[in-house]
């Protein structure tokens, strides 16, 4: 699942986000949200998060549970 979609995402879900520093090579960063930072419903390039790390970026994908 993409993650353009606000509400499609929560705290504590695992998600794989680009970085800005990534956005020419598209390299993915994987870990859990903590905020979302884009107010939008819906987003082109992706749903802005803060992941518990600390780092931000727009969700890529969203990791399916098995």
């Amino acid at each position: 699942m993409n993650g353009q979609n606000r509400a499609d995402i929560y705290p504590g879900l695992e998600v794989d986000i680009i970085l800005k520093k990534d956005q020419r090579s598209g390299k993915l960063t994987r870990g859990i949200v903590k905020d979302l930072l884009t107010s939008s419903a819906f987003h082109s390039r992706g749903i802005k998060v803060r992941l518990e790390d600390g780092q931000v970026g727009r969700v890529a994908e969203i990791v399916e549970e098995d």
